[in-house]
Order: structure tokens, then sequence, then C-alpha cells
């Protein structure tokens, strides 16, 4: 058994801290970023929990050969992921999540009325798993503060948690309507379109319109793909994204390698009094704070 507890003060540091995942963080939200990740290994199998004070842009990619069990516990919603899983979403203020990611060699027989594939990324609710990821938590954190589980007891702690992730799956996905499974679906697809285009040019500036063209959408299918999947109007997305990585470029900077107006125009801001303002207002410092930080 192997346990690790990280505290974080940038979300990308966050989202490398992670073992097995290929993420990317950002964040979305003003204030000074505070985060923990709790991270234990038993038996082959993986569970953590993370706490992140402010909105994040999360972009992932979920380890392969395993499937994700991940519990939003604010919502009390579980989600499945597998290898074949990414996404983009942004999390809400004083964003808590455990999950447990156990390699498909240790799942036992699966019988659920859906194939996983109906359940990727779909909120799924039941009492049981509200319940488990309250017992979840309290297991992990009593863990990480001892460290006292021996090989064998990591073992079958390990067999418990898949048993009772697959139970939790089952009743949690005959609760759930088709209807819903097929919209989020739908609005997934359209928000994973724009992503892969905005990712293709960093530096641009897209209009709603050209946006829902993308994606081959409506205007409003669009505005209501991205308040279900990432919780604000595109444009507000994409603004600090391209926020995030202005600061990327200026954490990266040498002493004299660029200017704040060099860096702010290279990724459209073309109005530098408004750049520095919502720059300040997101990461509590103007950007020639940023660029003038000792490395």
């Amino acid at each position: 058994m192997s346990v690790k507890v990280v505290d974080t003060v940038a979300a990308d540091q966050q989202g490398a801290s992670n073992t097995g995942w290929h993420l990317h963080y950002a964040q979305m939200s003003a204030g000074q970023f505070k985060g923990r990740l709790i991270e234990a290994e038993l038996g082959g199998v993986q569970v953590y929990e993370e706490h992140m004070n402010t909105r994040i842009e999360q972009y992932y990619k979920a380890p392969g050969d395993a499937l994700v069990f991940s519990f939003d516990m604010a919502d009390a919603a579980l989600y499945l992921l597998d290898a074949s899983t990414q996404n983009l979403w942004i999390t809400p203020e004083n964003y808590r999540e455990i999950a447990v990611v156990v390699p498909t060699g240790q799942l036992r027989a699966i019988n659920l009325n859906r194939t996983f594939e109906d359940l990727l990324l779909t909120p799924l609710k039941s009492s049981h798993g509200a319940v488990f990821m309250g017992w979840l938590s309290a297991m992990l954190g009593r863990i990480a503060a001892t460290a006292d589980e021996n090989a064998e007891t990591s073992a079958l702690l390990a067999e418990q948690l898949a048993d009772d992730c697959l139970f939790v799956l089952e009743q949690s996905a005959q609760a759930q309507q088709s209807s819903t499974i097929h919209r989020v679906r739908k609005h997934r697809r359209i928000v994973q379109q724009v992503f892969d285009r905005v990712s293709a040019y960093p530096t641009e500036q897209f209009s709603a319109v050209e946006l829902a063209e993308t994606a081959g959408a409506s205007f409003q299918q669009l505005r209501l793909a991205f308040a279900e999947c990432v919780g604000m109007p595109p444009t507000v997305w994409l603004r600090m994204r391209r926020l995030n990585l202005a600061r990327q470029a200026l954490l990266a900077a040498g002493p004299g390698d660029t200017t704040v107006a060099e860096v702010a125009m290279s990724y459209s801001f073309w109005h530098l009094g408004r750049f520095a303002q919502a720059y300040r207002e997101l990461f509590l410092e103007c950007p020639g704070e940023t660029l003038g930080r000792v490395r």
C-alpha cells in the first residue's frame, strides 16, 4: 500500500499530481487557488479524493485498462469512465470528488441492465451512492492518517471496493432515464468538437456563431450544451481559457524575453487595459507582477 497527500497552490500543479491520468487544469474563477489531493494505492486499486476552492476547467483522459468510478460529492452523483473517456467540464467552486480506479482484470463478472457505453459520463444517482461516497471518504481519510494497512488487508479492501462500486453502479443505472443519457451524450459531443477546434487554434478568438458552426449545432444547442457540460457560456469559457494560456506564457518567460503587451496580443487581447483588468480579477495580481516574478 502507498499513500500520498499533496497540497497545491496552482491549478496546473493540481492537475499534474494525480497518478496515471492525462490532465489539463485551468483556473476559471477569481481567487488564490488552493487544492489538496489524497491518493492511496490498495492492492492495485487507486483511490483518491480531490478538493479545489476555485472553479477549474478539467480536460482529462482516463487511465487505460481500467474502470473509474468517480463521485461528485456536491451533487451526490456517480460518473463512470473507461480508457476511451476524454472530457471537458468545469467544476463548481469548493469542488470535492472521490474516485476509485479499478483495473479491468480485477473486476468480476458484471451483470448490468445497460452496457458500459450507455453509462459513460452520465450523472447516476441513488441512495446507495450517497452513502457509499461518505463511507469511502472517511475510509481514505483514516488510511491517510495512519497508513497502517498491510498487504493482505489492502488486497481484501481492493476486492471489496471493486464489488461495492459495481453494486452502486447497477443500483444507480436502474434509475437512469434513457432520455437523459441521449441528451448528455449529444451535448458532450458538441462541447468536444468545440474544444478540439479551440485547442487547434489556441490564440484565436472565436465568435459564438463560429463555435456553433464548428459543432454543426445551432446557437441554442451550443448554449444548452455548455450550460449542462461546462457551466458557463461558450464565449466566457473561451476568454477564461485564453487568460490561462496568457498566464502560462508569462510564467514561462525569462527576463527580457517578452512584454505583457506582446503576450496579450498573441492571445487576441487587443485592448490592453481590459486584458489587465480581466487578468487581475481572475488571478488577483497584475500581469506585470506575473511576468516579473523571480523563478
